[in-house]
């Protein structure tokens, strides 16, 4: 033992608590457990172990009085004001109170727990099963000693390790303490780290054996709500939750605290949690009727902190069904700040920008808006409402274009250290403000899907990334028949991103009708719903459609409105396109020195701000229209070559295979026309290769952007 390092005896004291409070383990896993922590300490477990199991019953009497007794230990573990001396002094007490007939059937049970370890897989079940049914014989305690006064036994950890994680407890009912544990536990896992809680149909099984032995125990069945709620199933996570309130008003708990309050505020914040549960799963009617509910119980017990609750719920009610929340979400603020209730203020200043985002206010207004929140937010230690307030600045960032800006914030996000304790050994990682963080770097969408399950609640962030992603990636390499499936995915999970896939699905089929008819049934939604991003994008994909059938000058009363729109709300990587496509179309109306000066406008942010894909096709339109303009200049000629090689590089990256024949059929005819024969064969040879390869008839380069 003298060798342990201070790691491993770091290691060793994190265990202690948890193996006195946490389940029971058989012994292949305690011993597991003490082995990942400290291989010394799991041998010299093992071994005397061996020696009492395998001994006489005087092997274990000579083990408990080589006991340190904790009133003398001044310079060990076993201290009295320790944890392991208080432990200890209760074992003690207890062992003494035992009579000789108790002892031996200690020691027999001892050796059923040791022996059951190194049997056979069928006699393995059997001393497991005698075990179970000696388990009463382990109890140290005389019979009229409580409960309370059991020994604890070696218990496991999961923080340090896995092994709790393929426990079942089907051995008897739990003492309750240990059920406080368990539940305690898994609750702060679903919160902080779901990867390390116990998957859902496992912890459905654990909390059904719970609630045989029990079932008023109220907090098992918010725990049952809560592991619903992962898996979407909302029958069960409201009956539990119903439960959970049935059952604490029945138990007496907030009666023996509050009086006849207590029955009131538990049946008031009851319906303030069936109408967020009803909210989260769109059910606005029902959550409706349970808000009124809870705020007319709230306004006759006079109680301002639900009422203000309420009035949180009511405004957030009114954005999803997409009204405008704004008077209700003010007056909440100035409410929340005159009860000094510093997290539903907060709150209420985040949700005021979100809308001022989408209203078009100006990008230093909001930002200055949650600076200010950030200052409350570091006064009261608000964890939570920092990082949602970078994950917001992360966001408005991206709709106004800025990508650069919103990774420096994702950044500041994913390294800042919470401020809320670590229990558990767990740190708060798993919130929705870290998932639309990770989101800005689609490289690490594989991290994405370990750290977020598909059950988890906030998977379809990155589930709906992965299949845009790959959408993307198939239209950009000519592959419509394999983006056409992935529109029904999407659509799953979003229905207004469903349809705009499937719009420009349609639209790469030549399917020009069907195509135009989604897309006005789209942009109808979008205005009464006032998704403005959307509606652009409607504006420019219904422009494109008006290309196919030459009707360039049909299209540019369109997109001058979709530039007008994407500059009243600030959105500079809206507006960068339109702006594209407004040179596009001034090219083929045959003005390309005009689409030339409108494209320097939208030149530098696309290159500085936009995708890969935005930016070849940005080079690739002033290529051409350098080309246009060039006729006999030799300078603008040569520009032309340099700006095609910039667009190769970047459609390169993406192995934009029809964008890259269109690249080389302009460079071919470019090299032609300066008389360099053997950098046109070179494109030609170039062109003809990816023609093959794509087996698809080339498109009129000049019909598209």
């Amino acid at each position: 033992m003298a060798s342990i390092t201070l790691p491993e005896r770091r290691r060793l004291n994190k265990l202690i608590l948890p193996l006195q409070q946490g389940p029971d383990l058989t012994l292949g896993q305690f011993l597991q457990t003490v082995e990942e922590c400290c291989p010394q300490t799991a041998y010299a477990v093992k071994l005397r172990l061996h020696e009492m199991a395998d001994g006489e019953l005087k092997d274990m009497e000579y083990f408990f009085s080589t006991l340190p007794t904790p009133f003398t230990a001044f310079d060990s573990e076993a201290y009295k004001t320790s944890v392991v001396g208080l432990f200890m002094r209760h074992m003690l007490l207890a062992y003494n109170k035992l009579s000789f007939s108790q002892v031996y059937k200690l020691y027999k049970s001892l050796q059923h727990y040791y022996h059951s370890h190194y049997a056979k897989p069928t006699d393995g079940q059997v001393g497991l099963a005698a075990l179970v049914a000696d388990d009463s014989e382990m109890d140290l305690t005389s019979i009229e000693d409580t409960v309370g006064d059991r020994i604890d036994k070696e218990e496991l950890d999961t923080p340090l390790h896995e092994s709790e994680l393929r426990l079942v407890m089907l051995r008897g009912p739990l003492s309750q303490k240990q059920a406080e544990y368990f539940l305690a536990r898994q609750a702060y896992l679903l919160k902080n780290d779901e990867n390390k809680a116990l998957k859902p149909a496992a912890l459905q099984e654990e909390l059904n054996n719970m609630l045989k032995f029990n079932p008023d125990f109220a907090e098992a069945h918010y725990l049952n709500y809560l592991n619903s709620m992962r898996v979407q199933d909302i029958f069960l996570s409201a009956h539990s939750l119903l439960h959970y309130f049935d059952r604490l008003i029945l138990s007496g708990n907030e009666g023996k605290s509050n009086g006849d309050e207590g029955y009131g505020r538990s049946l008031r914040y009851a319906a303030l949690n069936l109408a967020s549960l009803h909210c989260r799963f769109g059910h606005y009617q029902q959550a409706d009727l349970a808000l009124q509910e809870a705020i007319r119980i709230a306004q006759e017990s006079n109680d301002h902190v639900c009422l203000q609750h309420c009035l949180s719920w009511l405004y957030t009610l009114e954005q999803m069904k997409g009204s405008d929340s704004t008077v209700l979400t003010e007056d909440s603020v100035k409410m929340a700040a005159h009860f000094c209730l510093p997290y539903l203020a907060s709150l209420g200043i985040q949700s005021l920008v979100q809308q001022g985002a989408t209203q078009g206010k100006t990008a230093h207004k909001l930002i200055n808006a949650l600076k200010d929140t950030d200052i409350l937010h570091w006064k009261h230690s608000l964890s939570e409402l920092i990082e949602i307030s970078l994950a917001q600045t992360t966001s408005i960032w991206r709709m106004y274009g800025k990508s650069t800006m919103a990774l420096q914030q994702a950044q500041l996000l994913l390294n800042m250290s919470s401020l809320e304790p670590v229990n558990f050994g767990v740190q708060q990682n798993n919130t929705e403000a870290f998932a639309v963080a990770l989101l800005s770097w689609p490289s690490i969408l594989q991290h994405l899907k370990e750290q977020f399950p598909p059950h988890s609640q906030n998977a379809k962030l990155w589930m709906l990334c992965d299949l845009k992603i790959q959408f993307e990636r198939h239209m950009n390499e000519g592959k419509y028949h394999l983006a056409e499936p992935l529109v029904t995915a999407i659509s799953a999970l979003n229905k207004t991103e469903g349809l705009y896939r499937k719009a420009q699905v349609l639209k790469a089929l030549n399917r020009s009708t069907e195509a135009y008819s989604v897309l006005q049934r789209l942009q109808v939604h979008c205005e009464k719903t006032k998704c403005t991003e959307m509606v652009i994008r409607m504006m420019l994909s219904t422009a494109e459609l008006h290309w196919e059938s030459s009707g360039f000058s049909t299209a540019l009363p369109l997109l001058l409105q979709a530039l007008a729109l994407a500059r009243q709300h600030h959105l500079q990587s809206l507006a960068s396109e339109t702006i594209l496509h407004l040179a596009f179309t001034q090219l083929m109306l045959g003005v390309p020195e005009q689409a030339l000066s409108v494209l320097h406008e939208a030149i530098e942010p696309v290159l500085a701000h936009g995708a890969v894909i935005d930016k070849g096709r940005a080079l690739l339109l002033t290529a051409r229209c350098q080309m246009a303009v060039a006729g006999f200049n030799l300078r603008l000629a040569v520009l032309a070559v340099d700006t095609l090689n910039e667009a190769t590089a970047y459609f390169s990256k993406l192995d934009c295979k029809e964008r890259l024949r269109d690249v080389h059929y302009l460079q071919a005819q470019l090299y032609r026309s300066l008389g360099q024969i053997s950098q046109c064969n070179k494109s030609a040879m170039l062109f003809r290769l990816l023609d093959q390869d794509l087996q698809t008839p080339a498109p009129p380069v000049s019909m598209r952007l």
